[in-house]
């Protein structure tokens, strides 16, 4: 697993910290839609996300659930860590996207590294950093843009984590991530392949 740490990597950390994450980590692949964590478990390890998409979603009172942001190649979540840290339960929902391969690293070793390592307590710094920027985009999308413009940067989103311009999910799991009714979505979806942003297919969305 050595030469694909340094692979993912290398340019990141040094040597004797990718010979730790070697010696302590366990890979592990998650297929398409399992859950990888669900709210009010405690948190034994941290992931860091080798291959594919991990969404971050936060549940409310009754059931339902908001898309807080993506996690993609390279990346770790700060909530996670978090948790981690103070040994709470968590309190977000995440859901492998697409097939997802990462590494599980033991909490006890993140304080550890923090200490011992320049290069691993710059990662964690910067991950907070990006997951809350990434927070701080989607109480803007939410509090200052109407339904159409989240659509349309929920649709790019994907295409950007994706690296495809098609598609595959339903109306009503767009509604789920934007904390909306399927009929809205829908409505909405018919609206931008009237407008030629979009073309609707059976099992997929295709941008155009």
């Amino acid at each position: 697993m050595i030469e694909e740490l340094k692979k993912y990597y290398g340019a990141q950390f040094e040597l004797a910290l990718l010979e730790e994450i070697n010696q302590v980590a366990t890979l592990i692949d998650v297929p398409e839609g399992e859950d990888l964590m669900r709210p009010g478990q405690y948190i034994k390890s941290m992931p860091l996300l080798l291959s594919g998409s991990i969404k971050i979603l936060r549940p409310d009172a009754d059931g339902n659930e908001l898309l807080l942001y993506h996690l993609e190649r390279g990346d770790t979540c700060a909530m996670t860590m978090t948790c981690c840290l103070g040994d709470t339960k968590s309190e977000i929902h995440a859901v492998s996207e697409t097939s997802s391969k990462l590494l599980m690293i033991p909490i006890g070793k993140m304080e550890e590294w923090s200490s011992k390592y320049k290069t691993w307590r710059n990662f964690v710094f910067a991950s907070y950093h990006a997951r809350m920027m990434e927070l701080l985009e989607s109480m803007d999308n939410i509090a200052f843009n109407n339904m159409d413009e989240r659509l349309e940067n929920y649709l790019n989103d994907k295409i950007k984590i994706l690296n495809s311009k098609h598609i595959y999910t339903t109306h009503k799991d767009i509604a789920s991530d934007l904390h909306t009714s399927r009929v809205v979505i829908s409505r909405l979806l018919k609206k931008m392949e009237n407008n030629n942003k979009i073309k609707l297919h059976r099992s997929f969305i295709e941008i155009l």
